[in-house]
């Protein structure tokens, strides 16, 4: 039993933080070994929201121009320009190699400096947050369709029905390469453009909702004194002998 719990204890979490966590795990007791892990996950979660929030809202602002510069370019490449993302890829990869092997062999027979190249590699730390992030993923998905399948969870199905029904819908006007743009392009503006304008859009919005109000008084009054004359009329058609 106590292998176990230290084996869970070591074993889980990821980050710069968890091997210091894993190693005091082995001296401390199992449950405080979880309660460390559940905090350094939540804290790594708040991480990345307030840094996914900071590139939504423009505090990051190059991060944020750069990745509706590369979306808008992607979409006129790949969208108006007629390319597709594996021809367009090939030809980049095609002219990066081919300059780099002509800088390297003009390199070695003038006796000058290579081309500055890194050497390139994916540590063990990233593959194991990704599978991580992938393994929580698909546990979430899989347990949310369990719970459907069997009928456990009425709320979630409904849920469920309602996004895929919307995203039938939505998939039947457009492309997935386009929704998939132009969805980027509004998370990326109309947050920023709404904290800028708040004052302003709130005060239209207040506006609009009194008139439709009021359209919605005078639509209630009308289709009851329709109502009323309907039903008078059929009254009178059915005392006439």
């Amino acid at each position: 039993m106590d292998r176990r719990d230290d084996s869970c204890c070591s074993g889980g979490g990821g980050g710069g933080g968890a091997p210091l966590i894993r190693q005091l795990g082995r001296r401390l007791d199992p449950m405080v070994c979880r309660v460390l892990l559940d905090l350094f996950d939540s804290r790594n979660q708040r991480i990345s929201m307030v840094a996914v929030g900071d590139v939504v809202m423009w505090r990051r602002g190059d991060v944020s121009a750069c990745l509706l510069a590369a979306t808008v370019s992607g979409w006129l490449l790949f969208g108006s320009g007629g390319y597709t993302f594996l021809s367009l890829a090939s030809n980049v990869l095609l002219l990066l190699l081919t300059v780099l092997f002509l800088w390297a062999k003009a390199a070695r027979l003038l006796n000058r400096p290579e081309p500055p190249i890194p050497e390139m590699h994916v540590s063990q730390q990233v593959v194991n947050e990704v599978a991580a992030l992938l393994h929580s993923g698909m546990n979430t998905v899989f347990s949310a369709f369990h719970d459907i399948a069997l009928g456990k969870d009425s709320v979630l199905f409904y849920q469920v029905f309602l996004s895929l029904w919307i995203i039938s819908i939505i998939g039947s006007l457009t492309d997935f390469t386009t929704l998939c743009y132009t969805s980027i392009v509004a998370v990326l503006t109309i947050p920023a453009l709404y904290q800028k304008y708040e004052e302003c859009i709130d005060r239209y919005m207040r506006f609009a909702y009194l008139n439709l109000q009021m359209y919605e008084m005078v639509y209630e009054r009308f289709s009851a004194k329709c109502f009323h004359r309907a039903r008078d009329l059929v009254i009178e058609v059915l005392k006439e002998p």
